[in-house]
């Protein structure tokens, strides 16, 4: 059977890293699939255990050269959690101090260059950019007023001074840039770490050679200037864009932090007959829990004592609090009303209902969506090609251009360098992913991957289930008819009837149970109890042949159904279900049953119609009911009576005709057909056989949430599309320009400093694009 693993990976900053690391594990022998998501610094892989194993596929990752380790421990998803959000905020810390740090540093080597590049502006005042020129007319005599004993310094004094202090900022704040970079060139690689690290290690290098030995420039009629405010500005702007979209990618998993909070961490349970407040992770199955009023409830369980209304939104999105008592189910995580509950705990820890939803949306956050493979396609040859074309880019200037070539050349290779992002594209698909499956849950529906989010936002046609998705799936008793003869009245009939339904299996028998109680109706025993299979069953009640059934079963008895036989027509042009009673011989009466119609149903219905989608009923009951339903629903297409395989058939042939089909069903004859359709979802209440084959799950029995779903899908893909166009054309436009292509007809050459603060924004731009989701 083939297990599962999610292993942190560190050290990944862009798509090319994201891809190097998925290739390595989807050559590994035994893995079935690999998805490594960059946003959430972690590799999810399914593999064969007897072919490999976590150790191994630990050494893979870190042959590519990136950290890793096998989780020790399993842990809860709250857990898992918990600590990513710790992780993520002292990444975000370190970040902002290395660059403010920074920041300030590279102020000091801007001031503290001024004096060099009035001295090389004199010199080479017909070379020199209009930046510089301005530098030099406006900023320089107002510093050299400030300052005046900077600008009597000799000029090593100052280059030395400036190096120093570049070192610094290179040692600590940029440290890891280097560290990754010779890690991917030992590993034959190349990332965004290459980038910086070539276009910042070619600056010093030129600076250093400039300020050790400036003779070797002069000798050659060259200016012997120094780069070291351009090297700390662009460690401190990429920088800068690092903790902002560290900050970012915190704000995206927002409904994540949200649930894992919702666990209390204290539960005040029965020990030794007395309530003990005890730590959550000491909590056990079976445990008697005391909920007092206002509080949150810290486990899933059933109600053993009390009345109150529960908060339940968390899990359904909807805001109405719902009424608990005796009998009823609560789950950890929601919100106790006035009233005081005991409750024993069916489901702790990581087995409860909060923790399988933060997983589930951990696992989605973890599946690749199909667009990113464009993504990885590109990422895969970017870095090479920029260093390639760096290359080129200088060889042009310093072959071609009139005027200082080879600083030109320099300062634009270095450009090139520092302005692509390869980072944007692998941030493009994962942000926005993250964002909408945490929207999602906060709306009630819970999205399994990146696939079915994009899936769910191409849908034209919904299939829905009748029963339990169009209908509330819980027959009701509509009415009690009584036959002619008068030997029995309506309570009588009904509590004859329960007795013997109390110990059936039929799914009509709740019902007239639930009825005999709602109206406080006596509670007789059966005896002699016996089913007959498609007809009824037969008991004593208090000395009284009963039997229930249908119209078959009676005659069967040989009982007469006819006085009932206008009970029946009714019934029958009411799409009701009916149940006949005989009593000693005797046709007493019937009891009908409806399954009423969703009260969201129609609107939501209309919702999916108003939004360009096609909506069809497709249930296995009989034709004449499923189009009374359909009719009162809005439902224009209907197909009706038939069997699981039926309705699978009827999905293939709609995905024949080239529509992307998504079926919404509760049951487990619906699950085959939610396995087949492009998106299946399930509907909160339903089994967990149709929860399983589904792509996404309703927390909420009302389809008005399958129009969320289906919205929120769409706009994720439209944002998703967005930010891949975003990321290549924000490439395709900037490397140009870094180049110097707009030199010859603007005079415009791209400062390498200006290019690092370009490409910190484009991946702050991603980001911030996958919030709006959030709104």
């Amino acid at each position: 059977m083939p297990a599962s693993i999610t292993i942190p990976v560190r050290g990944m900053t862009c798509a090319a890293c994201q891809a190097r690391v998925q290739r390595a594990l989807q050559r590994e022998p035994g893995v079935d699939s690999a998805a490594v998501n960059l946003m959430l610094a972690n590799a999810a892989i399914r593999y064969d255990p007897a072919s490999t194993t976590p150790e191994r596929l630990v050494a893979a990752i870190r042959a590519t050269g990136y950290d890793a380790e096998a989780p020790l421990v399993a842990v809860s998803a709250l857990d898992e959690q918990a600590a990513r959000d710790t992780e993520q905020q002292h990444e975000f810390v370190v970040l902002r101090s290395k660059a403010i740090f920074a920041l300030v540093a590279g102020l000091i080597a801007m001031v503290g260059s001024v004096p060099l590049m009035v001295t090389a502006a004199n010199a080479h005042r017909t070379t020199i950019d209009p930046l510089m020129r301005a530098i030099m007319d406006r900023i320089a005599p107002a510093l050299r007023r400030a300052i005046p004993p900077l600008f009597a310094a000799p000029r090593q004094v100052i280059a030395w001074s400036l190096l120093a202090l570049t070192l610094t900022v290179m040692a600590w704040a940029g440290r890891h840039f280097y560290v990754r970079a010779w890690k991917a060139w030992q590993h034959r690689a190349a990332d965004m770490n290459t980038l910086i690290a070539v276009g910042t290690g070619a600056a010093l290098v030129y600076s250093v050679v400039a300020t050790v030995v400036p003779g070797v420039f002069i000798a050659r009629a060259l200016a012997p200037d120094v780069y070291y405010e351009a090297v700390i500005l662009i460690i401190a702007f990429i920088l800068v864009g690092n903790a902002l979209e560290a900050r970012a990618k915190r704000q995206t998993a927002t409904a994540l932090r949200a649930l894992a909070g919702l666990q209390p961490r204290v539960a005040r349970v029965m020990r030794d007959g007395a309530d003990l407040d005890v730590p959550i992770e000491a909590v056990r199955r079976d445990d008697e829990v005391l909920i007092r009023p206002g509080e949150r409830i810290p486990v899933d369980g059933g109600v053993i004592a009390g009345e109150s209304v529960v908060d339940e939104s968390m899990l359904t999105g909807e805001a109405l609090p719902v009424a608990k008592r005796v009998g009823d189910l609560v789950v950890g995580g929601t919100v106790n009303g006035t009233g005081a509950l005991r409750v024993r705990a069916t489901r702790v820890g990581a087995d409860s209902t909060l923790a399988a939803i933060v997983r589930l949306m951990r696992d989605a956050q973890n599946s690749r969506a199909p667009l990113q493979q464009l993504a990885d396609r590109i990422s895969a040859v970017f870095v090479p090609a920029i260093i390639g074309l760096s290359i080129v880019t200088f060889i042009v200037w310093a072959s071609t251009a009139h005027d200082a070539p080879v600083m030109r050349g320099f300062s634009a290779a270095v450009a090139v360098l520092i302005i692509a992002c390869p980072c944007a594209m692998g941030l493009a698909v994962p942000t926005a992913v993250m964002v909408a499956t945490g929207r999602g849950a906060e709306q009630g529906v819970l999205i399994k991957g990146g696939d079915s989010l994009q899936r769910a936002g191409e849908v034209d046609t919904v299939v829905l289930d009748k029963t339990g998705t169009v209908t509330e799936g819980a027959p009701i008793v509509s009415g009690v008819i009584v036959a002619a003869s008068g030997r029995v009245t309506v309570d009588d009939l009904l509590e004859f009837t329960a007795a013997v339904e109390s110990l059936s299996q039929h799914p009509l028998a709740a019902a007239i149970v639930a009825e005999r109680a709602r109206r406080g109706l006596a509670v007789r025993q059966a005896t002699h109890f016996s089913s007959t299979s498609g007809l009824g069953a037969t008991a004593s009640v208090d000395g009284h042949a009963v039997v229930i059934g249908n119209a078959a079963m009676l005659r069967h008895m040989s009982i007469d159904p006819e006085p009932l036989a206008a009970g029946l027509d009714g019934v029958a042009s009411q799409r009701e279900t009916s149940v006949l009673v005989a009593i000693d011989g005797v046709a007493a009466g019937l009891i009908s049953l409806a399954d009423p119609i969703r009260v969201t149903a129609a609107p939501a219905i209309a919702r999916l119609q108003a939004a360009g989608l096609d909506v069809v009923l497709l249930t296995g009951d009989r034709h004449d009911v499923a189009e009374s339903v359909a009719h009162e629903v809005g439902v224009r297409r209907v197909v009706a009576g038939v069997l699981p395989e039926g309705k699978v058939a009827e999905i293939a042939r709609l995905q024949r005709e080239g529509h992307v089909v998504a079926m919404v069903g509760d049951g487990i004859n619906d699950a085959p057909a939610l396995a087949q359709a492009d998106v299946g979802i399930a509907m909160g209440g339903g089994t967990a056989i149709a929860l399983e084959a589904a792509d996404a799950a309703l927390m909420r029995e009302d389809l008005g949430a399958v129009a969320d779903a289906i919205d929120l899908s769409r706009r994720a893909v439209r944002v998703i599309r967005q930010n891949l166009f975003w990321a290549f054309a924000y490439n395709v436009i900037a490397i140009p320009i870094a180049a110097g292509a707009l030199y010859p007809s603007t005079g415009l050459l791209l400062s390498p400093v200006l290019a690092s603060a370009a490409m910190a924004m484009s991946s702050v731009t991603v980001v911030g694009n996958s919030l709006r989701l959030k709104r």
